[in-house]
């Protein structure tokens, strides 16, 4: 904090917004500490349970955290201030931007016919006593997860506004600020942003092409994780997939943990193009998200959700209060378009078409020497003696790619290449760029 910055206020709410303000504007550094609670509340005239309680705000937004007796410090990545998001470099003009992590948009189905049909058949305006989830979307839903061998017998199913809505509605419903959530290392990192958003611990769990080594994942439930989130298949960076040997270790092992929640993000969903191998339920509260905005489109906000009993229940009584319900038109829209065999073989052509320039390119990169990992999804993630200077050469080279930075809490550097803009033939051209990119001999070494 600059000598100069003064915090002010006279209640809880002013006190965390006047210090949120000073993160924002540079007037705190990263990590530095806070005013003890009592000398601040001297210099406030306030008392000591008003500045506790601002700091409690700041603690459950993931702004600041507390070091027992170094204090309470700005968090070293605020989450409102650095979001692992805002470290996407923007994209020159005339540079080919593989570090979106985006469908390719000519793969999308067109919504405008589906859209036309639903709204030829909505009839009446639906009113907020008669809105919520469709019967039938949630038949579909139940058909469509049973099919892929999600245990659908005692499950509740639900409707949130997408992938990220459904894991914030599930972690807050079950852990409170302060606990540890495990996530996979490296991950999503909207993911990661969230755990700090709401005051959650990451205890990282290393991953493989099979999914979280159940080694590391049993070593953050021994540490207190309340929580477990696992990506079922196209893990976002990696691109790993749960195999049917892997799941059952897994389930081994969280069978001893039957306090914990266990989230699973099927996050490519019908793009996967490998069999689920689901986890759940082996723990007292677990969940299943699959969102349609990999295959179908990403503004389609919407995603059906899949758990026990009380979970869902605690999702849907959240949402009551909240935003009530995603709207019938997205769900009839879903509906549709699962419905539709035009869109399910467009589907299944794309996923069968990123299967191939990932593959692709995995295995050119592996020809030059790399660690390249990409089973399934659009991602290939490529380990690197340095992401800073392989970034910025690629760039010069003509390609954006996204610094593992954004990704990862304690595994080695890497980047993250996105496959879906890549053209055919292409593929060879960019594995000569990332192989020269990625060699501390021309980027960084001695010469340089």
């Amino acid at each position: 904090m600059t000598a100069q910055y003064q915090v002010t206020g006279t209640n809880a709410a002013a006190i965390s917004a006047s210090i949120e303000a000073g993160i924002a504007n540079g007037d705190y550094v990263w990590g530095a500490a806070l005013p003890p609670v009592r000398i601040l509340a001297d210099s406030l005239h306030v008392s000591p349970a008003t500045v506790a309680k601002a700091y409690s705000e700041l603690r459950r937004r993931g702004v600041v955290e507390t070091h027992g007796r170094r204090g309470t410090r700005v968090r070293s990545r605020p989450a409102v201030a650095s979001a692992r998001s805002a470290l996407r470099l923007p994209v020159p003009a005339g540079v080919l931007d593989l570090s979106a992590g985006e469908p390719d948009l000519a793969l999308l189905p067109v919504l405008g016919p589906e859209l036309g049909e639903v709204a030829a058949a909505l009839g009446a305006p639906v009113s907020y006593g008669s809105a919520g989830v469709l019967p039938e979307l949630v038949d579909a839903a139940r058909e469509r997860l049973a099919a892929d061998g999600v245990p659908m017998a005692d499950a509740a199913v639900t409707v949130t506004a997408g992938a990220l809505d459904a894991l914030e509605r599930l972690l807050t419903a079950h852990v409170r600020p302060g606990d540890a959530v495990a996530v996979e290392d490296p991950g999503w990192a909207n993911l990661l942003d969230l755990v700090a958003a709401l005051g959650l611990r990451a205890i990282p769990v290393e991953v493989d092409d099979e999914g979280p080594l159940p080694v590391s994942l049993g070593a953050a439930l021994r540490a207190g994780a309340r929580a477990v989130v696992v990506t079922t298949r196209a893990q976002n960076p990696t691109g790993a997939a749960v195999t049917a040997v892997r799941a059952t270790a897994l389930r081994a092992l969280l069978g001893g943990f039957p306090q914990v929640l266990v989230i699973e993000d099927d996050h490519a969903a019908e793009l996967a193009g490998v069999p689920l191998h689901c986890l759940g339920p082996v723990t007292g509260a677990w969940a299943f998200v699959r969102s349609a905005s990999k295959p179908f489109g990403p503004d389609l906000r919407i995603a059906v959700m899949a758990g026990d009993q009380t979970t869902v229940a605690r999702v849907v009584g959240r949402m009551r209060i909240g935003s009530g319900w995603v709207s019938t038109i997205l769900q009839r829209l879903l509906l549709r378009l699962w419905h539709d065999a035009q869109v399910t073989t467009a589907v299944a052509a794309a996923a069968r078409h990123y299967a191939a320039r990932r593959g692709a390119l995995r295995d050119a990169l592996s020809a030059r020497g790399l660690e390249a990992h990409g089973t399934t999804g659009i991602n290939v993630w490529v380990r690197v003696p340095d992401e800073a200077l392989t970034v910025a050469a690629l760039r010069d080279a003509g390609y954006a790619v996204a610094p593992g930075s954004r990704f990862r809490i304690a595994t080695p550097p890497g980047v993250r290449i996105t496959v879906s803009p890549i053209a055919d033939g292409a593929v060879d051209r960019v594995a000569d760029a990332v192989a020269v990119a990625a060699d501390p001999a021309v980027v960084g070494g001695p010469s340089r």
